[in-house]
C-alpha cells in the first residue's frame, strides 16, 4: 500500500503520546486483519514480544489501552458489538515502521510484535475447530489467526504458524467453506514437512486433515496415498494400540467403504474399535465414532440386525457426552432413521429425522451440507408414508419452528 509522508507523520504525533502497553497493543494489532478485532481477545494476558521487553500485559491493562487507543482515534470502537477495528492503513504504517526498525537494530526483517502477536493469537485461538460449540470463540479470531500466520509465514517462521493454518483450515471445512479451507491445510502440511521431516506425527495429523478435504469434494483418489502415509508414520511413530491410529484406520476405511471396497474396510473398522475401547473406555466419543462407522458398513452389506444395537450405542454415547442438540447427536439420528427405514419401521424413523433436522438447521444453518442432507431424507421419509407435496412442506415448516 502507498500513503502520503504526511499521514505516516500524522500517525507517529499520535503514537508518540501513548504509554508503553497501548503502544505495544497497536504494534501487535497491525498484524491482525483489518476485520473486526473481539474484545474477547483482550482477555488473553499478551506475552512480552522479547525477554527484556514489557512484562506480559494482563486483560485489564489491555482493556486500558484500547481506551487510550480510541481516545487517539487508532481504534474504532463498535456500538453494536463487543469489538473494534484498527483502520488498514495504520496497520500498514505501523507494520512498516516495525519492519525499518527491525532491520536497523538487528539486520532482521522480523519485528518483536509480530513474533509476540503470532503467539498471543496461538493462545487465544483454541477449541476444537470442528465442534460447533468452539465456534462462537474461534469464528471473530478466525481472520486474525489466518493474516498473523500468513505474516509469519512470509517471515520464515516456522512455529505455531502452522497450527494456525491447519485450526482456521479445519474450521472452514466444517463450514463447508473448502475453497478457504484448502490453501491453509496444503500449506499446514508444506511447513510442517520442512521444519519437521516428512515421518513426524505432525506431519500425519496435515495429510489426514488434507486427505479429509479431498474426499468431501469428491477427489478420493489422491485422498487415498495421503491417508495410506498418514497410518504408516503413526504405526512406526505411535505404536500400532495408539487411539491416533484408530483415527487413521476409521479414515481410511470410509474411503475404502466410498469407493465400495467394503470387505477391505470391515476389518480397519474393527480394529479400530477395539483400539478405542481398550484405550478410551466404552463411553468415548471415539467410539461412538468407531460404532456408528462400523454400523454403517454393516447396513451397506445388508446386516442391518447386527447394524442397528451399534448405532443405538452410538447414539447413546454422543448424548450422553456431547449433548442432545449437538450436530453429532443429529448425524446419529440420521444414521439410525435411515436403517429404520431399511427395516419398513416408517413411524419409529419420523420423530428422529425431525429431531435430526431440527439439530442441524438451528446449530449448523440451513444451507449446510449436513442440514440439507437430513432435510432429503426427511422428504424422502415423508413420501414413503404418502404425504402430498403440501403437506410436506408444511410438516418440515412446522419442525423447524418448533
Amino acid at each position: 500500500m502507498h500513503y502520503p509522508k504526511s499521514v505516516a507523520q500524522t500517525w507517529q504525533t499520535s503514537f508518540d503520546r501513548l504509554g508503553g502497553t497501548a503502544r505495544e497493543l497497536l504494534r501487535r494489532l497491525a498484524w491482525l486483519a483489518p476485520e473486526a478485532i473481539p474484545e474477547s481477545l483482550l482477555d488473553t494476558p499478551a506475552a512480552p514480544a522479547a525477554p527484556d521487553a514489557t512484562p506480559v500485559a494482563p486483560p485489564r491493562a489491555l482493556r486500558k489501552a484500547l481506551v487510550e487507543l480510541e481516545r487517539y482515534s487508532l481504534v474504532h470502537r463498535a456500538d453494536d458489538a463487543a469489538s473494534f477495528r484498527v483502520h488498514r492503513l495504520v496497520q500498514t504504517v505501523s507494520r512498516d515502521q516495525q519492519r525499518d526498525a527491525a532491520r536497523h537494530a538487528a539486520g532482521d526483517d522480523v519485528p518483536a510484535a509480530l513474533r509476540a502477536a503470532l503467539a498471543w493469537l496461538d493462545d487465544a485461538f483454541v477449541g476444537d475447530a470442528l465442534d460447533v460449540r468452539a465456534w462462537p470463540r474461534l469464528d471473530p479470531l478466525a481472520p486474525h489467526a489466518q493474516a498473523v500466520a500468513g505474516f509469519a509465514d512470509a517471515a520464515g517462521i516456522a512455529e505455531p504458524t502452522p497450527r494456525l493454518f491447519n485450526d482456521t483450515g479445519l474450521l472452514f471445512q466444517a463450514k463447508a467453506l473448502y475453497g478457504a479451507a484448502e490453501p491453509l491445510l496444503r500449506r499446514a502440511l508444506a511447513i510442517n514437512e520442512a521444519s519437521l521431516g516428512g515421518e513426524h506425527p505432525a506431519v500425519a495429523i496435515c495429510l489426514n486433515n488434507l486427505a479429509g478435504l479431498l474426499q468431501g469434494t469428491n477427489r478420493l483418489a489422491k485422498a487415498e496415498p495421503l491417508m495410506r502415509r498418514a497410518l504408516a508414520i503413526d504405526e512406526a511413530s505411535l505404536g500400532g494400540e495408539h487411539p491416533t491410529v484408530a483415527i487413521d484406520l476409521n479414515n481410511l476405511a470410509a474411503l475404502l467403504k466410498a469407493t465400495n471396497r467394503l470387505a477391505e474396510a470391515e476389518p480397519l473398522l474393527r480394529r479400530a474399535l477395539a483400539i478405542d475401547e481398550a484405550g478410551l473406555g466404552g463411553e468415548h466419543p471415539a467410539v461412538a465414532s468407531d460404532l456408528n462407522n462400523l454400523a454403517q458398513l454393516l447396513q451397506a452389506t445388508n446386516r442391518l440386525a447386527e447394524a442397528e444395537p451399534l448405532m443405538r450405542r452410538a447414539l447413546a454415547i454422543d448424548e450422553a457426552s456431547l449433548g442432545g442438540e449437538h450436530p453429532t447427536v443429529a448425524i446419529r439420528l440420521n444414521n439410525l432413521a435411515q436403517l429404520l427405514q431399511d427395516t419398513d419401521r416408517l413411524a419409529e424413523a419420523e420423530p428422529l429425522l425431525r429431531r435430526a433436522l431440527r439439530i442441524g438447521f438451528v446449530s449448523l444453518g440451513g444451507e449446510h451440507p449436513h442440514t440439507q442432507i437430513f432435510r432429503k431424507n426427511a422428504v424422502k421419509l415423508l413420501r414413503a408414508l404418502d404425504r402430498s407435496e403440501e403437506e410436506i412442506a408444511a410438516t418440515l415448516n412446522s419442525w423447524l419452528a418448533a
